[in-house]
């Protein structure tokens, strides 16, 4: 089977935490993701009761261009998140895996002499700009003045002349998925979700962000200022009750299809954070061993189902079957997307999102897979399961899957 595959020994998560996904336009709206970023970090380093000196690379990702200094996010989280200055840091992008990506670059370079990693994954979505790439000579006489909205277009794909909705359409029709179906799935997910809440099953992940001011000796103050005259956010905001009535209402985005605004993920804006380093050079539990990743590429107008191949890749060469995996997280761009993968791969509904999905939390693109890995790494350890798989659909057409392990498991 085509694809890279990567198997990893002697690695593991120390830790990993999030801020809550808070939605589109809501108190994080202004909060640059450099400074989301930065709150993670150090978070992270505090859960684990490790000093930012120890760290030795710092990984970080954001899709969009959410601040005018963008492209100094990986170096300024790791600096303001206190890592010595010699320490180098490196951007890493592939779309919604780019937190699946992180993990794997980090487990690479401790093959390298690498001893400990902090990866960080940062997302405003709200703060997409409004942008124009045709207009540094100025404006012609006449001419057409073009103005775009960046988070809108980017959710359309070129190639196949396809918007990624429009791609979770064609998976419908391909495997006979429908509306309600799909609606179904989505109702589940946000009850799901709301049932995780009340549980408080999200607790030990989840991170406040409050107002503060982040200082770096010798160097400008930055910090976190929140919108709509909040004072910290601690929940996730987007779960809410739903029902199938409520949502077949809902128009299709394209005539004919099956995805609407309620079965699509929801848009929000949020940060993560992970420490990788050896497995044997941990003091106490880690958080989950990472044993493997796959990444493959699929057609573009069917992008939605890259989970699948890049899964059973996974298990082919880790010599694993779908019956060893205790718990599935796989994202959920859209309802129909989800769907299909599930019925290529055959997985029934009591291991695949158990605790809800990006349709009733959200997908802030970067960080969506460094949230699925910690999700799923609790989730085995609260219910004793060996070996659990994280994948995510990218646009494109790619999938992406990691394989971790509960490190505390008992036979």
């Amino acid at each position: 089977m085509n694809g890279q595959y990567s198997a990893f020994a002697d690695v593991a998560i120390f830790e990993a935490v999030r801020t809550p996904w808070i939605d589109l336009g809501g108190a994080l709206s202004q909060v640059s993701p450099i400074d989301l970023g930065i709150k993670v970090g150090r978070e992270v380093l505090a859960r684990a009761g490790i000093e930012p000196q120890a760290v030795d690379s710092v990984l970080a990702g954001s899709m969009a261009q959410a601040s005018f200094d963008a492209y100094l996010l990986p170096r300024h989280i790791g600096l303001y998140s206190g890592v010595a200055q010699a320490v180098p840091a490196l951007g890493v992008q592939r779309i919604c895996a780019t937190g699946f990506e992180l993990l794997r670059q980090a487990a690479v370079q401790l093959r390298d002499g690498v001893q400990l990693a902090l990866c960080v994954a940062s997302e405003s979505m709200s703060r997409n700009p409004i942008a124009a790439y045709t207009h540094r000579d100025g404006f012609r006489l006449g001419g057409e003045v073009q103005f775009k909205d960046f988070l809108w277009e980017a959710l359309y794909d070129p190639a196949p002349g396809l918007d990624m909705i429009a791609t979770a359409d064609n998976l419908a029709r391909r495997y006979g998925l429908s509306r309600k179906s799909v609606d179904r799935h989505a109702c589940d997910s946000h009850q799901r979700a709301l049932q995780a809440q009340r549980d408080d099953v999200w607790a030990e992940e989840i991170v406040t962000v409050d107002n503060q001011v982040f200082e770096l000796e010798g160097y400008q103050p930055r910090g976190i200022s929140l919108a709509r005259r909040a004072s910290a956010v601690s929940t996730d905001s987007h779960p809410r009750p739903t029902d199938l009535e409520a949502l077949a209402r809902l128009r299709a985005v394209h005539p004919g299809g099956v995805q609407t605004a309620g079965n699509s993920c929801a848009v929000v804006d949020g940060a993560a954070a992970a420490l990788v380093g050896r497995a044997s050079a941990c003091t106490r539990p880690a958080l989950a061993r990472l044993l493997a990743s796959a990444v493959v590429g699929v057609a573009p107008e069917f992008m939605g189902i890259g989970p699948a191949p890049a899964i059973r890749l996974l298990l082919q060469r880790s010599g694993l079957n779908l019956g060893d995996i205790g718990r599935f997280e796989i994202n959920e761009a859209q309802a129909a997307q989800v769907l299909a993968v599930a019925y290529e791969l055959e997985l029934d509904s009591t291991r695949l999102n158990v605790q809800g999905g990006s349709l009733a939390l959200g997908h802030p693109l970067a960080a969506t897979g460094l949230r699925l890995v910690m999700t799923l790494a609790r989730q085995l350890r609260q219910h004793n399961l060996r070996y659990g798989i994280a994948a995510a659909c990218v646009g494109g057409g790619q999938g992406m899957a990691l394989l971790i392990e509960n490190p505390v498991y008992r036979a």
